[in-house]
């Protein structure tokens, strides 16, 4: 794959993203205007955003690149036990040591039942899962492997990796320390689900551990964080204001006991893959 086409692949890539989350999100308000509860329109939001992106990379793969979807992460749906194990333990044991080692109080946003499964269904549904698969279908399916065809595994994890930690900060009013830390962390978390799908041989693997972590840290039921999050039904508010226990502005996602959370996970993948290959 030429240089050329490997950048206009990936910037296509993105462009996908960007294009069936505004589809889904303006098919869902036009249910909301003719009477269909919010709860179920985020959730016909979120099948339409992940199904969507799908059916587009994979037209995009086979008629304009003219290769198998399987050569950019994406063959027939299958996930390994092992990482679903990851998956359910990686941010419940992140979340569990916050809730037991450090101070606070929990904080509700007295939501109404009505409220409280509006504010789920889109954590779950939309920036859970649906969020979850498609940034791996992006960032780990096709930007990955385009970059590994036109130059090698190292620059296909890195880059991306990094792109991912600079998308979170783009458009945020954060302070340099809270953009420092989101960025290691977010390059870091683009490390791992790398070396996630690498391992695997798949995005669903990477899929998987991405949208449960998204659905536990940010699905609206119990959120941590060093003020109150109104989009939560219930947050644990800590009394430390370390941003590098607190995540600073951005959330525990970019504190450093989530960073070290990711380097293990990512650790473990690759020594799999180097046991493999030995």
């Amino acid at each position: 794959m030429s240089t050329k086409k490997a950048i206009s692949t990936s910037f296509v890539a993105i462009f996908i993203l960007i294009i069936t989350q505004i589809i889904a999100q303006s098919i869902a308000s036009m249910f909301v205007i003719i009477k269909i509860p919010t709860g179920i329109c985020n959730i016909i939001a979120g099948i339409i955003y992940a199904g969507l992106t799908y059916l587009i990379l994979k037209m995009f793969i086979s008629k304009i690149i003219k290769l198998p979807t399987s050569d950019f992460g994406m063959p027939k749906f299958a996930i390994k036990i092992r990482w679903i194990l990851i998956a359910v333990l990686l941010p419940f044991i992140i979340k569990g040591s916050y809730l037991l080692i450090f101070n606070g109080k929990y904080v509700s946003s007295n939501m109404n039942g009505n409220q409280m499964f509006n504010t789920l269904s889109a954590g779950v549904a939309f920036t859970g899962i649906a969020a979850g698969f498609v940034e791996e279908m992006v960032f780990r399916g096709v930007i990955l492997n385009a970059l590994k065809k036109r130059w090698n595994i190292k620059v296909a994890v890195i880059v991306p990796s990094m792109l991912f930690g600079i998308v979170h900060v783009l458009g945020q009013d954060f302070s340099i320390g809270s953009c420092l830390l989101v960025i290691i962390a977010g390059t870091m978390v683009g490390v791992m689900f790398s070396m996630i799908a690498i391992e695997s041989g798949s995005v669903w693997n990477s899929g998987i551990v991405h949208a449960i972590w998204n659905v536990v840290i940010i699905g609206g039921g119990l959120a941590i964080g060093e003020k109150m999050d109104k989009y939560s039904i219930m947050t644990y508010v800590l009394n430390s204001k370390d941003f590098a226990i607190t995540g600073g502005e951005f959330g525990i996602e970019s504190s450093v006991i989530s960073l070290f959370g990711y380097i293990i996970v990512a650790g473990i993948a690759f020594f799999m893959i180097k046991s493999r290959k030995n």
